[in-house]
């Protein structure tokens, strides 16, 4: 039974799954949400005796109902291959008690990879699916890792172009030369002065500017996005959560039908909100554990009913969480609203004007599943130390913003349930902080130096994705403030 996709504000006009990841935004502004939740129509047991790709076909085909069976496993293959360096996708270690799925073993070491992987294959399939003879512009804003893995993903890919602007201090160092490094004749990296929203904020303008995209199309170039409000970011998303779930159930670590938790470190709100999805999918999920840093407007949502993005925005060591507007979670509004595109409207359009929006007790009485809270970065690096500490085993600071929530959440609700926790970077992107938290003598080192003395530390090897940028010459040094941002795309066009 095919799924069509509609905009979150409007019911007018729903699109297949291939328009849907073509257009990355619709016209109205709005996110595109399928239809309904397809179910899982495998058994949990099935699925347990398969590799992530074919998790990922069974999982990708109940959403991505316009490709065929050979298109789709095409994408599927190219996007899980060698380019990942463990034999497993996502591989899970227990410590502490819990669960750590391991999402960074892709080219760019984040969890991004995971998605970013297989998006241009669905891209340029959704391209010649519906006959589209315009280049392809991807526009992207990037707290940090999206931006480097969309870059990765997109470098010469025919049909394509790839422009990502990102916070000039807003991302770690060595974040910003995995960017800054990117090779690719179809590529462009701006760092803007100001923060991810602000970047975010001025490439919603560009995709929502009608007379931009006609002059665009005139040239033959139309934009896409490779942000998480694509629906080809999402649905790949949810795959990880259903291969965590069969793959506790195979080696016996819970009971067919067991309830788990998921704890998810949350900043944009897609990645928790794939687990949601794959939760309504019929995977069985107790509690969604929403993990914030000190930039804490989804506590304070899950807490209050209220949205405000009117505060302070604060610069954190877990840099890709640093945002106060959660675009991916007006796609869970939409649905605690009834599915009532004109009552979601009612509330980003407040959002847009006045900088909040109150759920009124109804819509809050559907997010029960949902627990929020969130660490500080004193608790952040405490939890690095103490983790390292107590069991020899690293983690990033995104993923300390999880592990320090758990540890809340369990002492709060003495809740014994089974728990994978999404660990969404690799320490080495974030060395500095990460070393720092485990032992501070080190903080005169340079950047490169602190990578060989985690390796040291840790006893993990440096990934390849970091000695590649190593020596690698900055081939990206554009700058703009963010009123600029219309016209460095139209630059680099050449229009």
């Amino acid at each position: 039974m095919e799924v069509l996709y509609s905009s979150t504000r409007s019911k007018k006009n729903p699109v297949k799954a291939s328009e849907a990841i073509l257009k990355g935004l619709s016209e109205d502004g709005g996110l595109f949400v399928p239809d309904r939740i397809p179910t899982l129509d495998k058994t949990l047991e099935e699925l347990s005796e398969m590799t992530y790709g074919q998790v990922a076909y069974e999982v990708m085909k109940l959403y991505l109902t316009d490709f065929t069976e050979q298109e789709l496993k095409e994408c599927i293959a190219k996007a899980y291959d060698e380019k990942f360096d463990t034999e497993e996708i996502a591989p899970m270690v227990e410590a502490e008690g819990a669960y750590y799925l391991e999402l960074f073993h892709g080219a760019t070491i984040a969890f991004k990879d995971m998605a970013l992987s297989i998006l241009p294959h669905l891209l340029t399939t959704s391209a010649k699916k519906n006959h589209v003879k315009n280049e392809i512009v991807i526009l992207t804003a990037t707290s940090g890792d999206t931006g480097k893995a969309a870059l990765a993903g997109f470098a010469d890919v025919e049909g394509t172009r790839i422009i990502v602007f990102y916070p000039k201090n807003g991302v770690s160092k060595i974040q910003e030369k995995q960017m800054v490094t990117q090779k690719g004749k179809n590529t462009y990296v701006v760092g803007i002065h100001g923060n991810f929203d602000d970047a975010q904020t001025g490439v919603k303008q560009i995709f929502g500017d009608k007379e931009l995209a006609a002059y665009m199309d005139e040239k033959g170039f139309q934009f896409s996005s490779a942000n998480s409000i694509n629906i080809g970011r999402l649905v790949p998303q949810i795959v990880y959560y259903v291969y965590a779930y069969v793959k506790l159930l195979k080696e016996e670590r819970i009971a067919g039908k067991e309830k788990i938790n998921v704890v998810v470190p949350t900043g944009n709100f897609g990645n928790i909100l794939a687990a949601f999805y794959a939760k309504q999918m019929g995977l069985p999920i107790d509690r969604l554990i929403c993990a914030s840093n000190e930039n804490k407007v989804l506590f304070d949502f899950f807490k209050s009913g209220t949205y405000d993005r009117n505060r302070e925005f604060v610069l954190t060591s877990s840099p890709s969480m640093d945002i106060l507007i959660s675009s991916n979670l007006e796609r869970l509004i939409y649905r605690i609203a009834g599915n009532d595109p004109d009552k979601n409207k009612e509330l980003m359009a407040a959002l847009s004007s006045g900088g909040s929006y109150t759920i009124t007790d109804e819509m809050k009485g559907q997010l029960a599943d949902f627990y929020g809270n969130y660490a500080d970065e004193q608790e952040t690096a405490k939890t690095i130390h103490d983790l390292y500490d107590r069991t020899g085993y690293v983690i990033d600071t995104h993923t300390a913003v999880a592990a320090c929530v758990y540890g809340k959440y369990k002492e709060e609700t003495k809740d014994t349930n089974t728990t994978v926790i999404a660990s969404t970077a690799s320490p080495y992107k974030f060395t500095r902080s990460v070393i720092n938290a485990i032992d501070c003598q080190y903080d005169a080192m340079e950047d490169f130096e602190l990578v060989d003395k985690l390796a040291e530390i840790s006893g993990v090897e440096v990934p390849k994705a970091i000695e590649e940028i190593r020596k690698a010459p900055v081939l990206h040094d554009h700058i703009c403030e963010k009123t600029q941002m219309k016209q460095m795309v139209m630059d680099f066009l050449g229009i």
